[in-house]
């Protein structure tokens, strides 16, 4: 099964809006960190399009991601029911892979900080371009807060599970064609029972 990271698994708001209030100290841009925190889940360089010329995002992004690991790992946490959840696919004999579009090496990062139990990671996709990660790891499921993400299921032809956490409230990830949606990942684990049942691991893709 698959999940993505930021807002899915864990709540990395508060480091990311410590990052950008460090770029916005170090190069005197104002840089609204509340605004960038509703929109987390596409690409940095969609983000960082927002503050800086375009000549100017390259540059920005090295240096946000030099700054991430020890501004915003340190203050990531995990979303409630993440370990549940993940426990619940484990029970079950399934497989997880993170799939995320926060870089490689911040992904693996994130995921060691929060001591996450997971059998795969793999970062820098978003939308249908992680649509190919779930397939290799045979994915049956995505679970995630973004369209982006069911996007991402449909391009896996993977159950699209959407997770209220995030920038889209229940009523726009179904709207957008999420197969189910759930408040949070508190509810993960009772899903998956009354979907899988007890002793059955999740379908692969």
């Amino acid at each position: 099964m698959g999940f993505d990271l930021d807002l899915t698994l864990a709540d990395t708001r508060t480091g990311i809006s410590a990052v950008y209030a460090a770029l916005a100290a170090e190069t005197g841009v104002a840089i609204d960190t509340d605004a960038v925190v509703t929109r987390i889940g596409p690409p940095l360089e969609v983000e960082l399009a927002y503050w800086f010329p375009a000549a100017e995002v390259p540059a920005m992004a090295d240096r946000y991601r030099a700054l991430y690991a020890g501004i915003a790992v340190p203050a990531t946490v995990a979303m409630p029911g993440a370990a549940e959840a993940l426990e619940a696919v484990r029970a079950r004999g399934a497989r997880v892979v993170v799939v995320s579009g926060k870089n490689q090496v911040d992904t693996e990062r994130t995921v060691r900080h929060l001591g996450l139990p997971v059998d795969e990671v793999v970062g820098g996709l978003f939308g249908t371009e992680k649509g190919a990660a779930l397939r290799l790891h045979g994915a049956g499921v995505y679970v995630g807060d973004h369209t982006g993400d069911v996007d991402a299921a449909r391009a896996a032809a993977a159950t699209a599970v959407g997770v209220a956490t995030g920038p889209f409230d229940a009523d726009a990830l179904t709207a957008y064609g999420a197969d189910v949606v759930l408040p949070d990942l508190l509810a993960f684990p009772e899903w998956l029972l009354g979907a899988y049942g007890a002793d059955t691991a999740a379908p692969a893709g």
